[in-house]
């Protein structure tokens, strides 16, 4: 009946964005970036000479 359409458009959109969300939320909470590493080479201090 063509009067139901509009519900049944709105169950087609909660559902389908319901699904978007949720496969947004998977993609994003399974993503492990890797972590970088910290070498020592980075950190160590060089004395700086200012000479005015």
């Amino acid at each position: 009946m063509p009067q139901m359409a509009p519900i049944s458009w709105l169950f087609l959109f909660i559902a389908f964005s319901g699904i978007l969300l949720v496969f947004n939320a998977m993609n994003y909470f399974s993503f492990l970036p890797k972590t970088p590493e910290i070498s020592e080479k980075k950190i160590s201090h060089t004395p700086l000479n200012w000479k005015w």
